[in-house]
């Protein structure tokens, strides 16, 4: 009897570090949550519910590039190996860099840092992990001796207060945000305080707001803790028992034991304040969350430092519904941390000879069993440049050869033109990606094609300290290949074959978990033991577990509930903290904050190409205070342009009284591929945290001025690709995919007479493109003209191929009838429609609420005009709210802001 595979595969989202389980199903290509996982059970954020879109393979990489031209792999392996041989030869081991990437499985990372570290000999392994969890990492060593989380996701639902800092989690981590909503909604008395200078879609739903001046999280949590001093709400019992260090640090906290002048230096009110102060103290059940906000800081590792401090004073650890929580914001950041994938940091959180203290141990004692066990004598003894030293290091020409996987630190890293230029002046830059047209693939002299989400094998390590496995359900495309086995040829081309000769992922995740046995004897949470001798069977059968997995008696849910931490004298550390903000060095009228927006990911090579997660925020903007727009004169979608003597960012203006004055919010995810001058990252410099080397993301400085546009254009195309064209021909190009045609939104600032010009050289690449792709044939044209007022459409074969609008002011577009013209034969009727730009009868155009279900706001007011109260009354009749819920603040809002309606 034949046996049949089954037809759906339990794997785990690639987006945030919830480690959301997903299952596929082969037979329909669909994408759901999966039920079983205790990540979500079964519930998906918007991103993870259109994973299914992102699985076409245009645009991937189907085989090896070498200096440009597609080559075969053995050429692409042998010229790598001989190139990288051939500076290590003439510039030591030193002169060799990678720069890794929190989407990388953990497979991946260990081989990646094993061949580096261990048998090339170079320290200088970093990770875009620098760039978002660097000071939780440093953090949680000093505090508990180890980078371990204590907590998991359960506590946010046993807690009688959460307290969010720095963490717009309806946004960034939406599935956690439902499970606390969820828990809210049984228990009202729950509380939420939401502590951010933005009043982020996540304050909706607060209790209590703090918008809080940037840089004051360390006043306002040592505040905290002098409060609970001078209350007696500490745990005395606790802290005698199982920490060190309380007595300095209340002193230093005492400068802070005014709450008027704590509030007046945090700049939030003494009453809310108070309130705060009070419900922490009065709340044995509380949890912290924290993520970029605290960690993005010129002093993210005090801030982490400060709230672990008063969960500890409290004895708020360890405990269901009680401790600090960092959520991370890639899938497997854990996961590289586990393996050593920080230049600071040995595999299998072993450590360099300089951090060894303890006195039943030689400073080498780990560092040796590391040696002997991967059997690499040129293992390197100390740490090697972060991030941003690495980058600079090669720019200055230090470090010759790079090798860049999974990420794009073209767009992604401070002083991103800086660190374009130095990899322009790199002798070797090897980059392993799945697409072909990123920022960074685009300065490669190696490309190697690596598989994406739904074709990899292995695990990933979630913000709970969760392993998922992650399990390929489609082939690989073209001659793509797994990263560890990329890693693992070009070790074997470099001589290295007696280290890589791994068959499988099976093999590599037993090897990581013998290695996390090394010199442990419980000194390390950690521990793998019982996965040493794991089959291949079992590994293919892995559910979803936290380590150190369980033992008899032991709840690995939670650590340090017997009071035992990873120190030297097994005790936690109170950190002292002076409290005072550090400032970003680049002069500028405004603070600059960046970060994440509800549909998009990083640098929005997946999510970008999906058009359902396009309409929400479809163009870069700058969010600002209506007060602040007032001095510039500007009005909501002006454009503005934000400078500094590092760069330009050009956005739309977003008016909204939830930023505070004096302070811009854009968001980090354009890239040159979906703009021009929409890279927000050209703007920090290299402002970082002294500890733990991360970039201060959240406290830029920059200029403000609006740009006095004499057009705006819009151009749909069946051409994808025009971008690059358009680039050089206006001051401001985005892009925003639709189903059937990409849209290129444009904006011209010189002289209007220089709009006849423009019109003519775009029309001119249009013909030349859609000649291209009919065989010559020239397509027909259908014109009208006004004054300064062009409206153009170009088909062919009753198909239309382009549409163009541009004057001072456009027509009001009806996008998704405009999307239906290209995918149909036009009749008679649309043709007449086309340089409208909608059907007599006008759709809804207002802005997209709800990506899931595609609910527009038009429609939500309307629903509510009509009596609809409330936002489970509203997905009742729309079913807005009722997918990933990641809207539920914003139809909040439309309720609020409705009119009273007589009853």
């Amino acid at each position: 009897m034949q046996s049949h595979a089954p037809q759906n595969t339990h794997s785990t989202c690639p987006y945030c570090g919830v480690g959301c389980g997903v299952v596929s199903n082969k037979g329909s290509a669909t994408i759901a949550g999966d039920l079983l996982h205790p990540a979500n059970f079964g519930r998906l954020c918007v991103k993870g519910t259109a994973l299914a879109e992102t699985l076409n393979t245009q645009g991937r990489l189907l085989q090896p590039v070498v200096d440009g031209m597609p080559a075969d792999w053995p050429l692409a392996l042998t010229t790598a190996a001989s190139r990288l041989q051939k500076i290590i030869v003439e510039h030591g081991p030193g002169s060799v860099a990678m720069y890794l990437s929190g989407q990388l499985l953990t497979e991946d990372y260990y081989v990646a840092n094993k061949l580096l570290k261990g048998f090339i000999g170079s320290s200088h392994l970093d990770t875009n992990s620098r760039l978002c969890m660097a000071s939780t990492v440093a953090g949680h060593k000093r505090a508990f001796g180890e980078d371990v989380v204590p907590g998991c996701y359960e506590d946010l639902e046993l807690a009688d207060l959460t307290v969010l800092v720095g963490s717009n989690l309806a946004w960034a981590h939406p599935v956690l945000f439902q499970r606390l909503l969820a828990a809210k909604a049984v228990s009202p008395d729950k509380k939420i305080v939401v502590i951010d200078p933005r009043r982020t879609a996540t304050a909706e739903s607060a209790d209590l707001f703090l918008p809080i001046r940037p840089g004051t999280d360390v006043a306002m949590f040592s505040g905290l803790l002098a409060y609970l001093a001078r209350q007696g709400q500490l745990d005395t019992d606790f802290t005698e028992q199982h920490c060190t260090g309380l007595t300095q640090t209340l002193e230093a906290a005492q400068c802070w034991l005014n709450i008027a002048q704590l509030a007046d230096y945090c700049d939030v009110p003494v009453s809310d304040l108070t309130t705060f102060f009070q419900w922490f103290g009065a709340t044995a059940r509380t949890v912290t969350v924290f993520s970029q906000g605290i960690n993005q800081a010129a002093n993210g590792t005090d801030k982490v430092n400060a709230i672990i401090n008063v969960h500890l004073a409290t004895g708020r650890i360890g405990k269901p519904g009680a401790c600090p929580l960092s959520v991370t914001g890639q899938p497997n950041a854990m996961g590289g941390r586990e393996v050593g994938a920080l230049a600071n940091q040995l595999a299998g959180h072993l450590r360099f000879p300089s951090e060894l203290t303890g006195i039943d141990e030689t400073p080498d004692a780990e560092w040796q069993a590391l040696r002997q066990f991967w059997r690499a004598p040129d293992l390197v003894q100390q740490g090697g440049y972060t991030a941003v030293d690495l980058f600079a290091a090669i720019g200055r020409g230090e470090i010759k050869a790079v090798w860049i996987m999974a990420t794009n630190p073209v767009v992604s890293m401070p002083q991103a033109d800086l660190v374009k230029q130095a990899l322009q002046r790199c002798e070797l830059v090897l980059v392993s990606d799945i697409y072909q047209d990123s920022d960074t693939v685009a300065q490669a002299d190696i490309v190697f094609p690596a598989l994406g989400f739904a074709e990899k094998d292995g695990t990933v390590t979630n913000s709970e300290r969760r392993i998922s496995r992650q399990r390929a359900f489609l082939p690989a495309p073209g001659e793509a290949r797994a990263d560890w086995q990329i890693v693992c040829d070009v070790a074997k081309a470099l001589g290295f074959a007696h280290g890589f000769n791994y068959q499988n992922p099976a093999q590599i995740f037993r090897e990581h978990a013998a290695l996390t046995t090394l010199c442990n004897n419980g000194r390390r949470a950690l521990d793998l033991t019982a996965c040493r001798a794991m089959s291949d069977a079992a590994y293919d059968a892995w559910q979803p577990q936290q380590w150190p997995l369980p033992q008899v008696g032991y709840d690995s849910a939670r650590l340090f509930a017997n009071g035992q931490f990873y120190t030297a004298d097994r005790k936690a550390k109170l950190v002292p903290l002076s409290g005072l903000e550090v400032l970003p060095r680049q002069g500028g009228d405004f603070v600059l904050n960046s970060g994440r927006i509800r549909d998009q990911w990083h640098t929005m090579t997946r999510t970008g190409r999906v058009p359902a997660l396009m309409q929400h925020q479809s163009e870069p903007f700058v969010a600002m205070h209506p007060n602040d727009a007032r001095r510039y004169q500007l009005k909501d979608g002006d454009l503005v342009e934000l400078s500094n003597a590092l760069g330009i960012f050009r956005g739309r203006a977003q008016l909204t009284d939830a930023q505070r004055c004096g302070e811009l919010f854009v968001p980090m995810h354009w890239s040159g591929q979906f703009g021009f001058l929409s890279r927000c990252d050209v703007l920090y410099d290299d402002s970082r945290d002294p500890i733990s080397r991360q970039p201060a993301f959240k406290q830029g400085q920059v200029q403000l001025k609006k740009l006095v546009v004499s057009a705006e254009l819009v151009l749909f195309s069946r051409q994808p690709d025009l971008l690059p064209q358009l680039h050089g021909l206006c001051s401001y190009v985005v892009t925003v995919p639709h189903a059937n045609m990409t849209e290129y939104r444009m904006a011209l600032t010189v002289p209007a007479n220089a709009l006849a010009q423009l019109i003519s050289l775009i029309s001119h690449q249009l013909i030349s493109a859609i000649q291209q792709s009919a065989a010559g044939a020239p397509p027909e044209q259908i014109q009208a003209q006004a004054p300064q007022h062009w409206r153009q459409a170009y088909v062919q074969d009753d198909q239309l191929q382009a549409l163009l609008y541009a004057g001072p002011t456009l027509p009001a577009l009806d996008r998704a009838w405009l999307d239906q013209c290209f995918a149909n034969l036009l009749t008679a009727t649309t043709r007449r429609q086309l340089l409208r730009g909608a059907p007599l009868e006008a759709g809804d155009c207002s802005a997209l609420v709800c990506s899931c279900f595609q609910v527009r706001q038009q429609s939500i007011q309307q629903a509510i005009t009509k009596g609809a109260r409330c936002s489970a009354s509203l997905g009742q009749q729309l079913k807005c709210g009722t997918g990933c819920g990641s809207c539920l603040p914003e139809i909040r809002q439309l309720l609020q802001h409705a009119p009273m309606l007589k009853i």
